[in-house]
């Protein structure tokens, strides 16, 4: 038997892993928070503007903003193949008048969307980025690498309040940290847990906080230990380099697997494995926001194509994936194991078998599996697969 840990993930510093392979490009991460940083700046000052010099009613203040998404929860992963590009997710929250005894803003969701657009457009121009829409958020495509979405949140204004002076004692606190947009106003603990309201460009406003699931991840993650955060970048990598495009979200992977977790001491490999092969039953069962049980994520990835029941194409794929990792794991070749796993997870896994330790000898049922065709690939859908 084999423990192929190393190839996944070390301690040793400069040797290779898959782990370290899927971060981000130091230069692009820093080029993807400078973009970000602009972005801010943009609908910091814009919004306000924009809003007075359109005669809209009332008077916006400036906005603050919270990162959300993978970049939050730590398992962002640089894209495997194009047109992937990297997701940023930048929440950003705008106080506004609320009409007494009612549930909704007083100034429509759309206001607000063309406001934030016409923000931008100056900075989108001078950068080169492309702007456009989806229907809760706002998208800057600032390169081939990478986007950023702008969701935007509404919370009442006297609680909008309580935020601006929260910033100020965080900025006395952080005085000496040069970008301060970048690091005093992702602190989500001064966001009172009132209700948040989403904007959404077909249906106005609605119910929807992103705070409740980061929250539970980093909970799970302080609880069961920081290999789950990577068994979760790993069956991602695996997303990613198994559909071009299209493929289960992000955050059904994550909700999926967190569950099925168990630790295993200095052996990703294993931890991977024990997840992977529980994934196809959870899928079929059904998998729902880990916050919201009334809210189904396998519901969702079916209803993304009408022709192909893609939570069956998911589940078939993690069993074959399963079926072949524990076949690598019961192989005793060095050599053979690495050329599956990099056919699995592609060139950023290393071909390194000097780093395999090897066991006992290899199984003619594991070789057998591993070495059988692969099941058919799933179909590309239209758009871009966000590898965050």
């Amino acid at each position: 038997m084999l423990n192929l840990s190393a190839l996944f993930y070390t301690e040793v510093e400069f040797e290779p892993c898959l782990f370290v392979n899927l971060n981000l490009r130091e230069d692009d991460r820093a080029d993807i928070a400078e973009a970000k940083n602009d972005v801010r700046m943009a609908l910091r000052d814009g919004i306000p503007r924009v809003y007075a010099d359109e005669g809209h009613p009332g008077k916006v203040p400036q906005p603050r903003f919270f990162t959300q998404g993978s970049w939050a929860y730590k398992t962002l992963n640089a894209p495997a193949q194009k047109p992937q590009q990297a997701d940023v997710d930048d929440g950003c929250y705008l106080p506004l008048s609320f009409l007494i005894l009612t549930d909704s803003p007083s100034v429509a969701a759309d206001v607000f969307f063309d406001v934030a657009e016409k923000a931008l457009a100056s900075l989108v121009e001078e950068k080169g980025w492309k702007l456009s829409g989806k229907p809760t958020c706002i998208r800057v495509e600032i390169s081939d690498l990478a986007h950023i979405d702008i969701p935007l949140y509404a919370i009442p204004d006297k609680e909008f309040e309580t935020l601006v002076k929260a910033e100020n004692v965080r900025r006395a606190a952080l005085e000496g940290i040069r970008n301060f947009a970048e690091a005093a106003v992702d602190s989500w603990d001064e966001l009172p847990t009132t209700k948040v309201l989403l904007a959404h460009r077909e249906e106005g406003w609605m119910h929807s906080d992103p705070r409740p699931v980061k929250e539970w991840f980093v909970d799970q993650v302080e609880t069961k230990g920081e290999q789950l955060r990577r068994v979760v970048r790993y069956i991602k990598a695996y997303r990613d380099w198994t559909w071009k495009a299209g493929g289960p979200s992000s955050i059904l992977l994550m909700a999926a697997a967190t569950p099925l977790f168990v630790k295993q001491d200095r052996r990703d490999d294993q931890a991977l494995v024990d997840v992977v092969r529980q994934l196809p039953t959870a899928l079929r069962k059904g998998v729902n926001n880990p916050v919201n049980q009334k809210e189904s994520l396998t519901d969702r990835l079916r209803a993304s194509n009408d022709d192909i029941d893609m939570v069956e194409q998911a589940a078939a794929q993690f069993e074959d994936l399963g079926r072949r990792l524990q076949a690598t794991l019961d192989a005793g070749n060095a050599e053979q194991a690495c050329t599956w796993l990099r056919g699995l997870f592609g060139s950023r896994l290393p071909d390194r078998p000097d780093r395999v330790k090897v066991g006992a000898a290899v199984s003619a049922v594991a070789a057998a599996i591993a070495a059988s065709p692969a099941i058919a690939g799933p179909s590309e859908l239209v758009g871009r697969t966000r590898a965050g």
